[in-house]
């Protein structure tokens, strides 16, 4: 038992140090899965070749993900995809390949398990922390050196508690709490925190809303979203053939909170954050009419089953405005067979969108679905930074999967209250 009550954070952590450390403190930790994508890997693995240290301490648990630009547009990414080739047959560590999907998502479906350190070189590792893993984006040269030694080190964040009650109203989903959450907060106001997300609307929620919380945690500066793990946590390893890896991981009562953020979600309203900034928020009826010319569904926050299916029982008998083009992405391959099955991309098909390998498609930019000069985007992405597209005159408005697909059908921001 530690010497007194701890946060999420602090307890994971220290049962990677081998110590009871608490927020402040600096610390060695024993790293249980390291990833890298074809962003970020290749730096990384340069650095390693730099080093002398071209090896992986845990093969099994690195992990190089072709996601970003998959399949590759041009030669000069195809190169980058062939560094991170090369180096997993050189040390054994796993290729995710172009079409299996985004590395967060990938990262969740096989590889990080309650308790687990996980470090990648991609800001929105934070992902895995709805397993109950202090999951946590770095530079790659970091990553690099836990991929070699199996190690890394951490300040101990401090901690504000984010507790979460009342039922969502129709219309209204855990995307739109964690919009409303970073306009409350700021895009910096989370710094280097971490975000542990409790209450009983939590405990009620899906892993794949949990996902979605814990993914945009950093876009409030956040070092890490955590969740405790329950029941859900369990039946989900259990899907996936990890049932044996489950661990109850719970904060101690007493424990320290910096700061303690109570929201009630019943009062919540679909919510958006305009460019070009995440905490630029407003409700749908604010931003309502604002015309459109694409949208994007997919992505790490939102490209799981379940946002596909809100989408497409809304669009199911409708077609896309006729000026407005509609991309949708699922994030996994896994996700992609399950929309086949239940007959989503067929009804998206026929709704008049373009479906695109899983990956991270159109949100990063570097190609698939650009903006043009002037064009405004609705996206169910985790960015809007000016550029983030590809174009910095193009503008991004981020918002759920179910104003996505309102939005596609009108032409302009749309509230999908009207519709479902």
């Amino acid at each position: 038992m530690a010497q007194k009550p701890q946060t999420l954070a602090e307890k994971i952590i220290s049962g990677r140090a081998g110590k009871d450390v608490y927020a402040g403190d600096i610390t060695l930790v024993d790293v249980d899965v390291t990833a890298v994508q074809d962003g970020t890997g290749p730096l990384a693995v340069q650095q390693l070749e730099k080093m002398n240290l071209v090896q992986a301490a845990n093969p099994d648990r690195t992990v190089l993900f072709i996601d970003h630009a998959a399949p590759s547009p041009q030669k000069d990414l195809s190169n980058a995809h062939a560094i991170l080739r090369t180096f997993s047959k050189k040390t054994g560590a796993h290729l995710s390949e172009a079409g299996e999907g985004v590395c967060h998502q990938r990262l969740v479906e096989t590889y990080v398990n309650p308790g687990d350190v996980l470090i990648g070189a991609d800001s929105h590792t934070c992902t895995s922390g709805a397993l109950g893993a202090f999951s946590t984006g770095m530079g790659s040269t970091d990553v690099a050196v836990g991929i070699a030694l199996g190690k890394t080190w951490f300040r101990v964040p401090e901690t504000f508690l984010v507790n979460v009650t009342g039922e969502f109203q129709k219309g209204v989903y855990a995307k739109d709490l964690i919009l409303h959450l970073i306009g409350l907060i700021g895009a910096d106001g989370a710094t280097y925190k971490a975000l542990e997300f409790r209450g009983e609307t939590v405990e009620k929620m899906t892993m794949s809303q949990r996902f979605t919380l814990a993914n945009m945690a950093v876009e409030a500066g956040a070092k890490a979203g955590l969740f405790e793990t329950d029941a859900t946590t369990k039946a989900y390893l259990e899907e996936r053939g990890r049932g044996d890896k489950f661990k109850e991981i719970k904060a101690d009562a007493g424990a320290e909170y910096e700061r303690v953020i109570d929201i009630d979600v019943s009062k919540l309203e679909p919510t958006i954050s305009k460019p070009h900034t995440v905490d630029n928020t407003a409700t749908v009826s604010e931003v309502a009419g604002t015309k459109i010319e694409q949208v994007f569904i997919g992505t790490c926050t939102n490209g799981r089953i379940d946002d596909l299916e809100i989408a497409a029982k809304i669009l199911e008998g409708k077609v896309r405005h006729p000026d407005t083009r509609l991309i949708i992405v699922p994030a996994s391959k896994e996700i992609y067979l399950q929309a086949v099955q239940r007959g989503f991309i067929e009804t998206f098909i026929r709704a008049g969108a373009i479906i695109m390998a899983p990956g991270c498609g159109p949100c990063v930019g570097v190609h698939e679905g650009a903006l043009a000069d002037g064009e405004a985007c609705l996206a169910t992405q985790n960015r809007n930074f000016q550029g983030r597209m590809g174009n910095t005159e193009g503008f991004i408005y981020l918002g759920s999967p179910a104003v996505a697909a309102a939005t596609a059908i009108a032409g302009v921001i749309a509230d999908p209250r009207e519709v479902i």
